[in-house]
């Protein structure tokens, strides 16, 4: 069809500095740094960690369908937000998007919940780097490690994005391969090859394959989500990427498949070595904490091979701390450059990093060190767990809505979406699934909380984000004066690329480009 000229109608509010918000960030990212980071850089300590709260909250079984019908819905978002980015490759990315196609008050509010979303998943990155070091030693504080560690990321923050999506790759490799190792090794404990106990699927039957029913289902949700929490910055890097046809679509019909494997084959594994009563175990009630992977091996008179898997989760929190402050400093850049947050963490330097927006996010970062208050570090884990929970499915239920406001707008301005770059398959049904799944899931998440006694503290804390969020929007609409933007009016033209890039001339052929292209 005939592509129909941009009017001024249809110019969103930030269209003045959406070219802007752009021209000072370097598109340096290659294909396989997008795919890496995309699949690596969310696989970090709360993964490792978490997923032994996750079978200690719901057991083998109920900690696999809480994992498995997440991953479902991150399916569907993924290929949402897919078409769009590819279409669109901006920073800004779904934030920009629900200002465009929806209301800029969306805009703003999706903006600062996924900045928060970041900031809790970065906190959670210090807390679980303090847990596992004390596998090794209890001699040092945990707020001691704390603040080595912050240091550690801000600095490894501060290269331009090449130098960190060639870190990222090479971390997130590493990890990879670590996991895959790890399953190797659970497989010949299992059936006894190593230890000298054939295990098979006796935790399955006793204790169970359930700890708490469909409750323990219900409080896996909330960490399936946190620990999945990640996909979607795909759509960030777009706006860093040299070639995001063929970077973004890639990335995108890799990624479900490999967090599938890595996730659910975690969950898999650990539940057939630990029983999910186990002490050891993190959990509120927990006076020890350790990863279940370490657990695992030590347990099957491995200790050799535990401390170099403790190791290498030590190593994990250096990728997924860089990546959670490479999303959450870009958000809150755009939301500078947008008039949405303070203009000066618009700045970027001649390298394209954002300079102020990294150390802003960084510092608040710090209320990883509520971990030194009361309850001890697996009740500080279990809120900020929570927090970020709920956050994850308000974003990924935006990312749908805007989808379907998006296909609204190509119909209404004549655009066929087989001019697409990539299109997203079983739409609308996907789409809408996603978008009921993840509305069910933000007031499902928290239920148990109101059952007898009923847990105040656990309740605001899983509802929290659900009133901040409707606050947010609704007083920068009234504020703004902003209306929720018609289909033909909206901006589905500005930032839109040729697509003309070339793709990478560099073509190595030696065996270590074979075994980097099988592996992306």
């Amino acid at each position: 069809m005939v592509q129909i000229p941009l009017s001024s109608s249809t110019v969103h509010p930030d269209d003045c500095n959406n070219e802007k918000s752009d021209s000072k960030l370097k598109r340096e990212l290659k294909n396989r740094h997008v795919t890496m980071i995309a699949i690596g850089g969310i696989i970090g300590p709360g993964l490792l960690v978490g997923s032994g709260t996750a079978l200690s909250n719901a057991g083998p079984a109920g900690a696999l369908i809480a994992f498995a019908a997440t991953g479902l819905i991150v399916f569907f978002v993924m290929q949402s937000l897919g078409e769009i980015s590819t279409a669109i490759p901006v920073s800004g990315a779904f934030t920009d998007f629900a200002g465009r196609f929806c209301d800029p008050a969306l805009s703003f509010a999706l903006g600062w919940i996924y900045w928060y979303l970041w900031i809790t998943v970065l906190a959670n990155e210090y807390n679980s780097i303090s847990i596992v070091i004390t596998y090794w030693t209890e001699t040092v504080p945990q707020w001691v490690w704390i603040i080595l560690w912050w240091f550690l990321f801000l600095a490894l923050s501060l290269f331009g994005v090449l130098i960190y999506g060639e870190i990222e790759f090479w971390l997130s490799l590493i990890k990879i391969i670590a996991i895959l190792v790890y399953f190797i090794l659970a497989v010949l404990i299992d059936i006894g090859v190593i230890g000298g106990t054939y295990f098979g699927t006796q935790y399955w039957r006793n204790p169970g394959a359930f700890a708490d029913g469909i409750n323990g289902i219900a409080k896996v949700f909330v960490i399936a989500g946190t620990l999945y929490a990640g996909v979607e910055m795909i759509a960030v890097t777009a706006g860093e990427c040299s070639n995001p046809k063929r970077a973004v679509p890639l990335a995108i019909k890799q990624v479900f498949w490999r967090i599938i494997i890595f996730y659910l084959g975690m969950i898999f594994f650990i539940g057939l070595l630990i029983p999910y009563n186990s002490s050891r175990l993190l959990s509120a009630k927990s006076k020890t904490a350790a990863s279940p992977l370490t657990i695992s091996l030590q347990n099957a008179g491995i200790h050799v091979a535990a401390h170099i898997i403790n190791g290498l989760i030590v190593l994990t929190v250096v990728s997924a701390g860089i990546s959670s402050i490479y999303v959450s400093s870009r958000t809150i850049c755009y939301l500078g450059k947008t008039g949405r947050a303070p203009k000066f963490l618009a700045f970027t330097n001649k390298h394209g990093v954002p300079l102020p927006a990294i150390l802003f996010c960084n510092l608040f970062a710090s209320i990883c060190f509520i971990n030194q208050g009361s309850g001890g570090a697996g009740a500080a884990y279990t809120y900020l767990i929570n927090l970020s929970g709920v956050s994850t499915f308000i974003v990924w239920a935006i990312i749908a809505l805007t989808h379907i406001q998006f296909r609204r707008g190509l119909k209404a301005q004549g655009v066929s979406i087989n001019d697409l770059p990539f299109r997203a398959v079983w739409y609308p049904y996907g789409t809408y699934f996603a978008l009921g799944a993840n509305v069910f899931l933000i007031f499902f998440q928290g239920y148990t909380t109101f059952l007898r006694p009923i847990d105040v503290v656990s309740c605001i804390v899983s509802y929290i984000l659900i009133p901040v969020f409707f606050i947010l929007f609704f007083g920068y609409k009234f504020w703004m004066k902003t209306h929720w933007i018609k289909a033909c009016q909206m901006d589905i033209w500005s930032d839109r690329r040729m697509f003309e890039e070339e793709e990478d001339k560099v073509q190595d052929k030696t065996i270590w480009s074979s075994i980097k292209n099988f592996l992306i």
